[in-house]
């Protein structure tokens, strides 16, 4: 009875010990790549219980699959391409997608965050190379490109690292931008003769606009005074043709034109309230007393009533 036990014992450690060589379990957030002699054979995505040749004849290598945030910071200084040295600090976030192609080449995460900073120091020195300074400091935010340059970054090592190193990137971002004081200071001369520029292009078109309403004020206002001019000629003309006529008629009948004139000049004197000590037989305050008997004068064209 003894041995029974004994036997049964050893057989539930060998069939352990069995179990456990050919049976693994993937986590979810894990990427499994299983060797046989060293080679990669077969990806394993899919979490659960998996089954495999016992060592040596296959190894079952685990990597995390979830994302990971790298920054990068360079030490050297990039140029734009107008010469000005910047510091750009950059991140990018990264999985394994292909564990075999990341176990071939670079086989753990620090020897990949090492060749994706060489990747991503290159890729940025040939983006900002091509890209002015006015692109990533500018008093206009609509001149500002860091979305382009970090699209253009990002397209120039994602399939690289994809195909090389079995690495995806997802993203690809300016963290911080960094300037030298030399620099800083010729930006600001460079903004602020450039907002000088501005404030005279805006003055000159001002006073351009001035000059061309002043002007057109000026031809309204002679265009105005011309037809004016004409209207009044006009009607000095008119009325001198009519008054012509009287004054011939006058000129037939002087009484009646020095009475017209004293009675007209007596409405002046009388239009307000006013006192004056004169004669009576002043003119034209003879009137007042009455009028006077004229008789009218025979003219050749026929007598006037």
């Amino acid at each position: 009875m003894k041995n029974y036990w004994t036997i049964l014992s050893v057989v539930i450690v060998v069939v352990i010990l069995l179990m456990s060589s050919v049976l693994y379990q993937v986590r979810e957030t894990e990427t499994v790549i299983v060797t046989r002699f060293g080679k990669p054979v077969r990806p394993v995505t899919e979490p659960g219980l998996k089954v495999k040749w016992p060592k040596p004849i296959e190894v079952v290598h685990r990597f995390d699959s979830r994302s990971r945030l790298f920054d990068f910071t360079p030490i050297d200084e990039p140029s734009t391409a107008g010469g000005e040295p910047i510091i750009v600090k950059s991140y990018l976030v990264w999985a394994i997608a292909e564990p075999g192609v990341f176990l071939t080449s670079v086989e753990d995460v620090e020897s990949a965050e090492d060749t994706l900073k060489t990747l991503l120091w290159d890729a940025q020195n040939s983006v900002i190379g091509k890209h002015y300074f006015s692109e990533f400091v500018n008093t206009d935010p609509d001149k500002i490109q860091f979305k382009q340059i970090e699209d253009e970054i990002l397209s120039k090592i994602r399939d690289k690292a994809m195909q090389d190193y079995g690495v995806a990137i997802k993203t690809v971002g300016i963290k911080r931008l960094n300037v030298p004081k030399d620099v800083t200071a010729k930006v600001f001369d460079r903004m602020k003769a450039d907002r000088t520029r501005k404030k005279e292009s805006i003055l000159a078109e001002g006073r351009a606009e001035a000059e061309r309403i002043r002007s057109d004020a000026e031809a309204k206002q002679k265009e105005l005074l011309a037809v004016a001019t004409t209207q009044a000629q006009v009607i000095r003309g008119t009325g001198d043709a009519e008054a012509a006529k009287y004054y011939e008629m006058l000129k037939e009948d002087p009484e009646l034109a020095m009475f017209l004139r004293n009675l007209s000049a007596l409405k002046k004197i009388l239009a307000e309230k006013t006192t004056i000590v004169l004669g009576v037989e002043t003119e034209p305050i003879d009137l007042l007393k009455g009028i006077p008997d004229m008789e009218p004068k025979k003219t050749t064209s026929g007598a006037r009533n």
